[in-house]
């Protein structure tokens, strides 16, 4: 179905494919080919380079420390725990895209599809992951939907939303064909003059297996090819599209622990239950919220005389940190917030940090060997894959799913505990930009050179402006 023109604003649709970047575009022609018509800009990111603070600087034009998103997660302080992947809109401040499209076109509509911090936006439209969570303990796959009955909608055409597929080790591109189909659906039959949708399959092989490696060039390959038919149909529709990236990709080579460190130095405490330990954050001097490449370093005490120099050279010794900003290089970088650690960790470029604080995996506790991101103390890459070492993992893995299906409780106890076998990471600045983000635009001449990341909003605002001119690209 082919929406005819109407006047008033120009449609979008923006998708954010995670993991893009200029070298990656060889390998998916379709969009190389939407970059040869259109146009092409490198684009700038933000630290940290992780979805949630990229993301929310898009949606708002500034940087964390006005927008507030210090990462995908941090410690909130005032109620003495670390979450991450929090859902809800009103964390972000500032004034969103969809809210300045508005004043300048009254009933300007919008759907939000997969990008973060969906739930509680004053958009008309919103597809969010959301498992059921249901009271003997069970988690099922499922969404999240405004209005409510698009919930039914979509899962009576598409099936139920793929969650084992969206993360862990599972992840694949069925995650994305559901989000791209879902796309399709809305424009179809809603036909939002601002349609954002998140794809994340890049996000998956290239960290398990690197930048370079063939399977994660055939994941770029199969991205391209799901992508064709959405695309064609924007065409078809008279839409603008763009598509940009959150970060790029980089090898790595050495987990870091620096929550071990910090725990030796005697700065982290923890606290034993059935013989299993926990991160206390409320007792701990200082502990770390591992974020990537990234963390932030929490001090209870920072004024204390000597206490962020106890700290220093507790991850003195500790190799793979680049950077240790204090508050003028947190200022330098724009993350200057209340959210933000004391210290900011920002590792060498083949180095990322792991969330591990416990010095005996025997006392390791029981949601360490889960996909279980709501309870761990930071970002675990190692949910993407089954434990190497654990001959059977697969057999028990079996047995799990053969209670689940059955209605009876279980555990998916199956990620390692070691680290090694990561080989891509990202939430530095990139080096260049061919291992940068990137941003596309089906209209010629509408990007080039350089692109901010506080710039997407203005050049979005211009894009669906009939009579604009995309502004704050840089040469």
């Amino acid at each position: 179905m082919t929406t005819s023109p109407h006047d008033g604003p120009v449609p979008l649709l923006v998708l954010d494919v995670v993991g893009l970047t200029p070298r990656l575009l060889t390998h998916m022609p379709r969009l190389r080919q939407l970059a040869d018509d259109g146009s092409q800009a490198a684009l700038e990111t933000v630290l940290p380079a992780v979805t949630c603070s990229a993301q929310s600087t898009f949606l708002t034009g500034t940087l964390p420390a006005q927008h507030g998103i210090v990462g995908n997660g941090w410690y909130f302080r005032e109620l003495g725990d670390i979450l991450l992947w929090r859902q809800h809109n009103g964390l972000v401040a500032g004034d969103r895209l969809w809210d300045a499209a508005r004043r300048a076109h009254p009933g300007y509509t919008v759907a939000n599809i997969c990008w973060w911090y969906a739930m509680g936006a004053d958009t008309d439209w919103t597809v969010t992951p959301r498992p059921v969570y249901y009271a003997d303990g069970r988690k099922e796959p499922d969404c999240y939907t405004r209005p409510p009955g698009l919930h039914d909608e979509l899962t009576a055409e598409l099936g139920t939303f793929p969650l084992f597929h969206f993360w862990g080790p599972g992840a694949d591109l069925v995650s994305s064909q559901w989000i791209i189909d879902a796309t399709r659906h809305i424009l179809r039959t809603r036909a939002p003059d601002l349609a954002l949708a998140y794809v994340p399959h890049l996000d998956y092989d290239l960290q398990r297996h690197g930048p370079d490696d063939p399977r994660s060039l055939r994941a770029a390959a199969d991205l391209d090819a799901a992508l064709a038919p959405l695309l064609d149909e924007a065409r078809e529709q008279g839409r603008t599209v763009v598509v940009l990236s959150e970060y790029g990709i980089t090898s790595v080579s050495r987990p870091v622990d620096i929550n071990r460190a910090l725990r030796r130095a005697g700065l982290l405490d923890v606290h034993t239950q059935d013989g299993m330990e926990y991160l206390d954050p409320m007792a701990s001097r200082a502990f770390a919220v591992a974020d990537h490449q990234v963390a932030h370093v929490y001090v209870r005490r920072p004024g204390r005389p000597g206490e962020l120099t106890a700290v220093r050279e507790a991850l003195a010794g500790l190799g793979g940190i680049a950077e240790l900003l204090d508050d003028a290089g947190k200022k330098r970088h724009g993350l200057d917030h209340p959210r933000a650690g004391e210290l900011v960790a920002v590792a060498e470029p083949d180095a990322w940090f792991t969330y591990y604080y416990w010095l005996d995996d025997a006392r390791a506790p029981d949601f360490a060997r889960l996909v279980e991101i709501h309870r761990k103390p930071g970002y675990d890459p190692a949910e993407l894959f089954m434990d190497p070492h654990d001959p059977y993992v697969r057999l028990r893995a079996a047995a799990a799913i053969a209670r689940k299906k059955t209605g009876m409780r279980y555990r998916l106890a199956v990620v390692p505990l070691d680290a090694a076998p990561v080989r891509g990471s990202h939430g530095r600045l990139p080096a260049s930009d061919e291992e940068g983000p990137v941003l596309l635009c089906s209209t010629p001449g509408a990007v080039g050179g350089r692109v901010a990341a506080t710039g997407v909003k203005s050049l979005l605002l211009g894009l669906a402006d009939p009579q604009g001119t995309p502004k704050e690209t840089r040469p």
